[in-house]
């Protein structure tokens, strides 16, 4: 197992081609994708072992350090969900992302491995700030981000979407830049 790094409770680690089902099942629960399909189960085990697993290993080589990991918890194993910090495709940002298994969530663990992501990120890459993107009404998700030090960028709308309860709302944008992160590290160090 090639580990990306460790968190108190989580293991990063690469994908690997064993992980087709934990993606199918993670992506097949309606609620898991609420806010990003409006329920619908997407991509299928076909894309998922054929496309999206071979690009996430792809991906390690071309932009080391970066990219899209799978996260099982330390005690049992088990795969919780994955996370990932990988340039934007719009501009080429670090983009903080995560998809949990939904009995992961409400404890803590989106937090603590988009910490680490984002901690190893500026420790180990000469990156300016790290942004992250979610519906308006993802509230959970907002506080996530809120917790890891991002803040609240700007409201932005897209032409096409998924026909989700909320998308009227639009989509917000957080951020944390490296000035930031440095301060809150300096605030944890003298804690």
């Amino acid at each position: 197992m090639h580990v990306h790094l460790q968190a108190s409770r989580l293991t990063i680690r690469r994908f690997t081609a064993e992980d087709e089902d934990n993606l199918v099942s993670l992506n097949s629960d309606p609620e898991v994708m609420r806010y990003l399909t409006g329920g619908v189960p997407e991509p299928g085990r076909d894309q998922i072992r054929d496309e999206i697993i071979p690009f996430h290993l792809a991906f390690y080589e071309a932009h080391p350090g970066f990219g899209t990991w799978a996260a099982d918890d330390i005690g049992t194993g088990s795969f919780l969900g994955w996370f990932h910090l990988r340039p934007r495709r719009s501009d080429g940002l670090p983009d903080l992302g995560y998809r949990l298994r939904r009995s992961a969530w409400g404890n803590g663990y989106a937090t603590e491995g988009s910490r680490a992501l984002i901690d190893k990120g500026f420790a180990d890459h000469d990156i300016d700030r790290v942004v992250a993107e979610t519906m308006t009404v993802n509230l959970a998700s907002r506080r996530v981000m809120e917790k890891c030090g991002l803040r609240y960028v700007r409201t932005y709308f897209e032409d096409e979407q998924y026909a989700i309860e909320g998308a009227e709302q639009g989509h917000v944008e957080y951020q944390l830049t490296r000035a930031d992160w440095e301060a809150a590290q300096q605030l944890t160090a003298l804690a």
